[in-house]
């Protein structure tokens, strides 16, 4: 590419970052460095009523627990700030004042009560190319009159004036040619009556001042697309428009519509990339992290939700995903969102990661369960024993919490059917045996196990599951013998005693 790559993810903070928001930043993230570019953050601020507590630190959580970590932001510095627009709120009015100048946006002095007296006459009402001249503004004002209020400071927004059945066109890197009619689109406020800047021009000025290359936005932006046309070519010129990208909606999972918080609420899987706890309410929305997801399984996940690399591969690490991204592989159609395949990439990345020294978060997730780990090296034996069997990080507590407390139930009820005193002499003959081995390991064990069972006449199958439930307390578990080696010699035979004692006394 002839100029360098500079893109950007410039949410607004209002609250929880939903999937396709960080799926968003994903694929700017991906692009840039593909390009050996920058990838920037900046905060879009400028609609104050929106403004949540709390919000914006949880941007910044987000992408650091994504590992998506920004060249320029707010946090980060640049040579391009600030980078929160509330910062920047001098920099707007001239260019607004110059479209104003140029005949090509105008002041409009209307209330908010003569608009909302509008909209109850006319249903749907839009302020535009056929309704603008009934309007207070300086279209149909005298210019003294616009003049004197405008010195007094009389409460105005300026509005992009609209051309009349004009075609705006632009290629779109995800949909080709893509055409809108002017007469379509209702004129616009740039400038509120704050001094603040719409997204409108604000996302126009922004990206021209920080040289933008290539800008990538969710499909739903696309009916404001000719709007940022004109903008573009009435203030700086189209040859510096970035290049746009129209990226697919995540869908529900049955395909009906864009997928929304209410969806996860009712479906009971999160959208949200973390916790999100809403100020006001103190309501928390799960996310992504917290209910156990790792952050490789998370971003593999959503990188293949409207992409891939033209192959049957379905796990990639991050340093894959950008040498193998491109534009060119992104899907036109929204992409249905499945919880299941969701947990399988986290399923994966558990097994593939775990030996790639994540077991800390595991470590974690066990001591937040109230479990003492006080060895580190036994820790990752279990891990590796155990994590084939965990699709979530929670899963390793029900996994594995036996190994670093006694089971506080034993499931005698699957053990009492089909005991008998045939099977009450093995074990105690099994527990001696166990007494004086040497060699407390896997091989040794199970051959002991299965001589005792052949000289009881008993087959070795009637009686691991018993087994099994006197050490973990329950039918799950990886294998009884690596279970016993881990659990030692002592832990191993006091269990035996445990259950035939509960046995004894049913």
């Amino acid at each position: 590419m002839s100029k360098k790559v500079r893109v950007r993810f410039a949410p607004s903070p209002t609250g929880g970052l939903h999937l396709g928001g960080v799926r968003t930043v994903l694929y700017n993230y991906l692009f840039a460095k593909h390009y050996g570019g920058d990838f920037i953050l900046r905060i879009e601020d400028t609609d104050q009523t929106r403004f949540v507590a709390g919000a914006e630190q949880y941007i910044y959580d987000t992408l650091d627990w994504c590992g998506l970590e920004p060249d320029e932001s707010p946090e980060h510095g640049g040579n391009f700030g600030p980078y929160k627009q509330s910062e920047r709120k001098t920099i707007y009015r001239k260019y607004a004042e110059q479209l104003v100048s140029e005949g090509k946006a105008y002041y409009a002095f209307d209330t908010t009560e003569e608009l909302e007296t509008k909209r109850k006459i006319i249903p749907n009402f839009q302020y535009n190319i056929s309704s603008r001249h009934e309007m207070k503004n300086s279209l149909t004002l005298d210019q003294d009159i616009v003049k004197r209020l405008l010195e007094e400071n009389e409460g105005h927004v300026i509005r992009i004036k609209m051309p009349g059945n004009e075609e705006v066109k632009f290629t779109d890197m995800v949909r080709g040619e893509v055409s809108f009619s002017t007469s379509q689109v209702d004129d616009k406020v740039l400038l509120k009556a704050d001094g603040m800047p719409t997204y409108h021009l604000a996302v126009v000025v922004d990206d021209y001042l920080m040289q933008i290359s290539h800008a990538f936005r969710g499909e739903e932006w696309l009916p404001s697309a000719p709007v940022h046309i004109l903008l573009w070519q009435y203030l700086f010129g189209l040859e510096n428009m970035p290049q746009w990208a129209h990226l697919p909606l995540i869908l529900k999972p049955d395909g009906n519509g864009k997928l929304s918080k209410r969806d996860g609420d009712r479906l009971g899987f999160p959208v949200f990339a973390m916790d999100w706890i809403d100020p006001k309410t103190n309501e928390k929305t799960a996310g992504f992290k917290e209910i156990g997801f790792l952050p490789q399984a998370f971003i593999n996940m959503l990188a293949l939700l409207g992409w891939n690399d033209g192959s049957e591969q379905e796990i990639f690490s991050l340093q894959e995903l950008i040498e193998k991204f491109s534009m060119e592989r992104v899907h036109k159609g929204g992409a249905k969102f499945n919880y299941d395949k969701a947990k399988w990439f986290n399923h994966e990345w558990i097994k593939k990661s775990m030996a790639e020294g994540e077991w800390l978060l595991v470590k974690k997730v066990l001591q937040d369960a109230g479990l003492e780990i006080n060895n580190e090296e036994k820790l990752k034996k279990i891990i590796e024993l155990v994590k084939d069997r965990c699709t979530l990080l929670p899963d390793f507590v029900q996994q594995s919490s036996f190994f670093f407390k006694t089971p506080e139930t034993i499931d005698v009820t699957a053990i009492q059917p089909k005991w008998d005193e045939k099977k009450n002499l093995f074990f105690i003959e099994l527990m001696n045996a166990f007494e004086f081995i040497n060699q407390w390991q896997h091989d040794d064990l199970e051959k002991e196990f299965k001589e005792i069972a052949a000289a009881s006449q008993i087959k070795p199958g009637d009686v691991l599951l018993p087994l099994r439930i006197m050490l973990v307390g329950g039918k799950f578990g990886p294998g009884v013998f690596d279970i016993a080696v881990i659990l030692g010699k002592e832990e191993t035979i006091k269990r035996i005693t445990r259950t035939l004692q509960l046995l004894e006394a049913v």
